[in-house]
């Protein structure tokens, strides 16, 4: 598989030339890319690069066993190869799996105080025990929470070149309307990325063979892998209850409001017996779970119902993988976004946001004549955000952003669609591509 460029790259070596550098947790979903990228970043920027991994080296899960002194664990995992040297200021140590091996995190201090040596551990998040790992190593460590490739970085990948992309950063900056191929070039990337998602392999994959080949079988794969991590992980939850939520996602998606309702996925299904299934799939990287607003009012985090929520794939690619053959296929062939289209652009910018770092929340009101995707902030402000399937009216956004309106706390708005830059007094459109400059562009506006 061919390696991508990934923004983790930029951030490690950061990380290592930093003079108060702590151990390292990189933590993320399954299969996004966390051992590819730390690998070849120790490889290529360190004399010694020693790569442990607790669920293909269960052997080493033992090196913790007498102590957590850091040459007390270096000679044990001398003992198990006698082939590998550590050369102070230049040897990076890799715990890789570390959810295999918990006792690897009570040694991070050790490493921290004795400085010698860089050590970077990583974890599939479905099986770390993060609050474990946080209860001994907390002051000692750094974290870095991946995700799977974004849309920039799929773009490289593509071999779109910086420029380019800053070039349209500043033209949504200036809210100047893209040229006639710039659009269609950029839509017609972003389309491919809805469908492939952002997982490396698939993404390589397609990068690779020019075309979707092999892309549906490997999505599947993963949808399956992930269920049956369900059933590994799960600890003191009922996991049949957490994959009957996996599993009715897309089900959920297209109906009109995208509500998620426990109610509704067996009989007799109740909330109170499913406590946690939700909250379990979301901090193991699978979902992204956009909560409903009480009242549009800062700050937002104050006014969210945990009890009312959407839930939306994590990665949009398994989102397209989970709908039936003939809507796969229509997507893949002839690029038929009509089909299941307005869960498709929620979802994948819901995705697009939370890989900017936002937490997602929407609005409806009890008699549905306001309803809102998502809600954004910037300084001083809520922004409402609209995900338009088609170019149609948006009756809730105007009324949201209407001046000496009902919402004192909304200035402006933002419409995402098919449609060009512009700005109407109101609200910004953007074509949907451009989701993904969206904090760059609310932290920068009007400067």
């Amino acid at each position: 598989m061919k390696l991508l460029k990934r923004k983790i790259d930029e951030f490690l070596v950061e990380w290592k030339n930093s003079t108060d550098k702590m151990p390292l947790v990189v933590r993320g979903a399954r299969q996004i890319g966390k051992t590819e990228s730390i690998s070849a970043f120790g490889r290529a920027n360190y004399h010694t690069f020693i790569n442990i991994n607790f669920v293909l080296q269960e052997g080493y899960k033992s090196i913790f066993a007498d102590g957590y002194e850091v040459d007390t664990i270096l000679k044990n995992i001398s003992l198990l190869d006698g082939s590998l040297r550590f050369e102070p200021g230049e040897t990076l140590i890799f715990f890789d799996e570390m959810q295999a091996c918990p006792a690897c995190a009570t040694s991070l201090k050790a490493f921290a105080i004795d400085g010698r040596y860089d050590v970077i551990c990583s974890g599939s998040l479905m099986g770390l025990n993060y609050n474990e790992i946080e209860s001994v190593s907390v002051g000692y460590k750094q974290d870095f929470l991946m995700h799977g490739m974004d849309f920039e970085e799929f773009l490289w990948a593509r071999g779109i070149t910086a420029e380019t992309i800053n070039g349209l950063y500043e033209k949504m900056l200036r809210i100047e309307p893209l040229g006639v191929v710039e659009m269609n070039v950029m839509m017609g990337h972003f389309r491919d990325y809805v469908i492939t998602g952002g997982m490396p392999a698939v993404v390589s994959s397609f990068v690779e063979n020019e075309n979707f080949s092999g892309v549906l079988k490997m999505q599947q794969r993963l949808l399956r892998d992930y269920e049956e991590d369900i059933t590994k992980y799960a600890l003191g939850l009922d996991k049949g209850k957490i994959k009957n939520v996996y599993n009715h996602i897309s089900v959920f998606l297209g109906k009109d409001n995208k509500k998620f309702q426990i109610s509704k996925i067996a009989r007799n299904a109740r909330s109170r017996d499913y406590v946690g299934t939700v909250e379990w799939l979301a901090d193991a990287g699978i979902v992204n779970v956009c909560y409903g607003l009480d009242n549009i009012e800062l700050p937002l985090k104050a006014y969210y119902n945990p009890s009312n929520y959407k839930i939306y794939y994590g990665d949009i690619g398994l989102l397209i993988a989970s709908l039936e053959e003939g809507a796969q296929e229509d997507l893949r062939v002839n690029r038929n976004f009509n089909t299941y289209k307005g869960a498709i652009f929620e979802n994948v910018v819901a995705d697009m946001l939370v890989k900017q770092g936002f937490d997602l929340y929407f609005y409806r009101n009890e008699k549905s004549t306001i309803e809102m995707d998502f809600f954004l902030r910037d300084a001083t402000s809520l922004v409402p955000v609209e995900v338009k399937a088609t170019n149609s009216s948006t009756l809730s956004l105007n009324k949201l952003v209407a001046p000496n309106g009902s919402f004192p706390n909304v200035k402006y708005g933002i419409k995402l669609c098919a449609k060009n830059i512009g700005f109407n007094g109101l609200f910004y459109t953007f074509p949907y591509f451009l989701t993904f400059r969206l904090k760059r562009f609310l932290s920068e506006r009007g400067q």
